[in-house]
């Protein structure tokens, strides 16, 4: 790492250990300003975030509602600065504290079959204090992820990710051999699924009803190891975040290899699909999830994820 990029890294650490030792309540109120500040300031993503919702609650929602929520979204995210720059001064104990853990039995039922697990995550709540679920099922949970273009964020987000015991893993050249280890010695692997990617690297599938490229990694690592499939996700509550394991999601076996790959993605968005619609203020809505557009259309069969929440 370049010496400017060093410089900005102790910087930007330091900016949000500032940041963390602003009393609660001021933590919120400022959260909550700059949100509001941003969300008039930044039009770029504030047209993203509001096509974004008109396009997937446009149906179930007024127009004063969806600016609501699209101002929340921003607030969110300078929730997650201040959250970030707070824990910053915690013990994985003293985190832990603020965070209540539902669904653990679906955790141990899972890692009873002896194969780790694969754990379908998002951008939710506050994701950057998720690998906290570490301390309480005692298991260190390797987190796939894509590198920043900053260097000096990209570092502190690795580290951050990283301080509980887990260890990130780049979507790198070896980035496969590396989360097969992982699932061999028995860590889980996390992937966030919520994401648009190019038309290489994925398949279509539905997303509040429309058609959205997600990568496809999650079903092939599915089907090919063997092992269980649970959601994950932390929302914030009044009082901290609730940690909230899914029952596991049975992976689709037709015979037909790419027809699995597509209806078991399917089966992941309609998945986050739910908690998106369950809490819209705590999904990242500002970012393109509908960019990349089909090339092709062949018919699906709907998968009601719901049936098992």
């Amino acid at each position: 790492m370049r010496a400017s990029d060093q410089l900005l890294y102790h910087i930007a650490r330091g900016l949000l250990r500032l940041l963390g030792r602003f009393p609660n309540n001021m933590r919120r109120r400022c959260a909550v300003l700059l949100g509001r500040f941003f969300f008039i300031v930044d039009r770029k993503h504030r047209r993203i975030t509001l096509d974004n919702l008109q396009r997937a609650l446009g149906r179930e929602r007024t127009a004063d509602q969806i600016h609501v929520i699209a101002r929340l979204v921003f607030e969110n995210l300078f929730h997650m600065v201040f959250e970030i720059g707070w824990s910053l001064h915690l013990s994985d104990k003293e985190l832990a504290d603020h965070v209540t853990l539902h669904g653990l039995n679906d955790y141990h039922n899972a890692m009873a079959k002896g194969r780790s697990l694969l754990v379908l995550t998002a951008h939710f709540g506050n994701w950057e204090l998720l690998t906290i679920v570490e301390y309480f099922v005692n298991n260190p949970i390797r987190i796939v992820y894509r590198p920043l273009d900053k260097p000096f964020l990209d570092r502190f987000f690795k580290e951050n990710r990283s301080r509980f015991g887990g260890k990130p893993i780049a979507t790198r050249r070896g980035a496969m051999r590396q989360i097969y280890k992982a699932l061999k010695h028995g860590y889980p692997v996390a992937m966030l699924m919520d994401q648009n990617v190019d038309w290489y690297e994925g398949v279509f599938a539905d997303f509040f009803n429309h058609r959205a490229c997600t990568s496809n990694g999650m079903a092939m690592l599915a089907l090919k190891s063997g092992a269980p499939v649970l959601p994950l996700f932390l929302i914030r509550t009044g009082n901290g975040f609730q940690a909230v394991v899914g029952p596991e999601l049975p992976t689709i076996r037709t015979g037909d290899a790419r027809k699995d790959v597509e209806l078991n993605t399917q089966m992941y968005n309609r998945v986050i699909e739910i908690y998106a619609r369950r809490y819209p203020d705590q999904w990242f809505w500002v970012h393109q999830r509908w960019k990349t557009r089909p090339y092709e259309t062949w018919p699906r069969r709907k998968i009601h994820a719901h049936s098992y929440f």
